[in-house]
């Protein structure tokens, strides 16, 4: 059971990997020592979660990744062997349920309700065309047998997009709203490997490309909407919505 407490922890700490640059302040007053420390966040942001994804790469030949797999999947199965949920089919969407209903109970967000609306509507796009690329061209077996999409996790993906968009809406806040997003996103990780669906390698992955599809939207967003929206002069109204289990979002286009 310890292995698997360590499991967890590991996936729900994640947050520090991907966003600790991101914490990093200075209190010289150098502006070369400021311009030092910002290329360096920059670089900190792209990269924590590009190494993520490279492990995962690496689980796609024999070797040490995948003898590593093999092993954790070993212990989990060991140690509940009779595991199963569906709770993480609904815990990959917590973080973008909880930044709509914080807003709604009065606390202040980084964006208005159409533009994070609109980017949390582009990361998880970028993110699923991404994800269900790399399914196929992988065609990694799943540690269950089921079918050959294991590669990346597309529950622990979905999760990250909602984790950093959480963080990245109330970080002027509390950092705490970070912590709480990976730690569901984390959460949702342990419990795919749990049910036997994803490799350790598939997790990694996954939480990759999701903090990188919503990092790279917030970076775009700015000249996305500048540049596109308003030029085409387009206004639209969308809104989170949960139905069947399902969330989803309806938009109201004029046109």
């Amino acid at each position: 059971m310890n292995r698997v407490l360590l499991v967890l922890l590991l996936l729900s700490s994640l947050r520090g990997l991907s966003a600790e640059i991101d914490s990093i302040e200075t209190k010289d007053s150098s502006l070369v020592r400021q311009k030092s420390h910002a290329k360096f966040r920059a670089w900190g942001r792209i990269l924590a979660p590009a190494v993520l994804v490279s492990y995962g790469f690496t689980s796609l030949d024999q070797g040490l990744t995948k003898q590593a797999d093999k092993h954790i999947r070993h212990e989990l199965l060991e140690e509940m062997p009779h595991f199963s949920t569906h709770f993480d089919d609904k815990l990959q969407y917590a973080p973008v349920a909880a930044v709509y209903a914080l807003n709604m109970v009065g606390v202040k967000s980084r964006h208005n309700l159409v533009d994070r609306t609109a980017i949390y509507f582009i990361s998880n796009t970028l993110m699923g065309l991404s994800v269900n690329f790399l399914k196929e061209h992988t065609a990694k077996l799943r540690p269950s047998g089921d079918d050959r999409r294991s590669f990346p996790s597309g529950h622990t993906a979905t999760a990250f997009v909602a984790a950093e968009f959480m963080r990245q809406e109330f970080k002027d806040v509390s950092p705490w709203y970070g912590v709480a997003g990976y730690t569901m996103a984390g959460t949702t990780g342990a419990l795919r490997m749990m049910n036997n669906k994803h490799w350790f390698s598939d997790v990694l992955a996954g939480a990759g490309v999701g903090i990188l599809s919503s990092r790279f939207t917030y970076f775009a967003y700015p000249y996305i909407k500048n540049k596109i929206i308003k030029t085409k002069g387009l206004n639209f109204v969308a809104t989170p919505t949960f139905q069947n289990g399902n969330l989803g979002i309806a938009a109201l286009i004029p046109l």
